[in-house]
């Protein structure tokens, strides 16, 4: 991969990409591994919660791998173009991350346990970066959807910055903010490692665990021994 000499920065409402008023590409209809929709309204009961850690492909079957997750799905937040498409948002001109859209069933898998798999799968101390993956689209987010998220959230933050700087790592920079428009992701790009199961996955966590209240299935591991590839 070759990376480009200038400091990634986040453009302004100004500079972003005007985007478009209609997606160019239908959602796909339903989760390859899961077989449940990816387009709501969603079943009563569930919620939404929407994490951001790097590239989505292996950061979504990190969350489709865990118990209580009924469906997930990729997309674009946090920036200021609509309907963005894939190159777009690499050109770093919407301002978008790369997230995971996740629907569980609190009952199963509380919204603090997606939390502690976020932290602990990515390094959320890197900025506009995510291993050998750099630029703005590959900041880390939380984009919440109650008040009770935000405060978990930010909970959550402070407790794994305190862990994390004992084991040696810098400021966290995960940005954690109310959720804004979701723009979901071409097609090609849902469930993309079971599609593609010798894909890039591009998802490690620091070995820095934070503490956990209770027990749940946290799913399995990226491959080993594959060469990283441009997502």
């Amino acid at each position: 991969m070759l990376f480009p000499t200038r400091e990634p920065r986040l453009p302004t409402p100004e500079e972003a990409l005007k985007g478009r008023p209609e997606p160019e590409f239908p959602l796909q209809e339903r989760h390859t591994v899961l077989g449940t929709p990816l387009g709501g309204p969603y079943p009563a009961g569930l919620e939404v919660a929407d994490f951001a850690l790097g590239c989505f492909w292996g950061a979504e079957r990190k969350f489709w791998q865990t118990e209580g997750v009924w469906t997930t799905l990729v997309g674009y937040q946090g920036g200021h173009t609509p309907h963005p498409a894939y190159e777009e948002v690499c050109s770093g001109l919407t301002g978008h991350t790369e997230v995971v859209r996740v629907v569980f069933d609190p009952s199963v898998v509380p919204y603090t346990a997606l939390l502690k798999l976020f932290w602990e799968s990515h390094n959320p101390t890197q900025g506009f970066r995510q291993g050998n993956d750099r630029g703005t689209q590959y900041r880390s987010a939380v984009y919440t959807h109650s008040p009770t998220q935000q405060t978990a959230a930010e909970t959550s933050r402070d407790s794994y910055q305190q862990v994390l700087h004992a084991a040696g790592y810098g400021p966290i920079t995960t940005e954690i903010l109310p959720a804004g428009p979701f723009w979901y992701a071409e097609a090609y790009h849902q469930q993309y490692l079971d599609k593609n199961p010798a894909g890039y996955c591009g998802i490690g966590g620091t070995g820095v665990k934070l503490s956990d209240p209770f027990e749940t299935n946290w799913g399995g591991s990226c491959p080993t021994g594959i060469a990283p590839v441009e997502d």
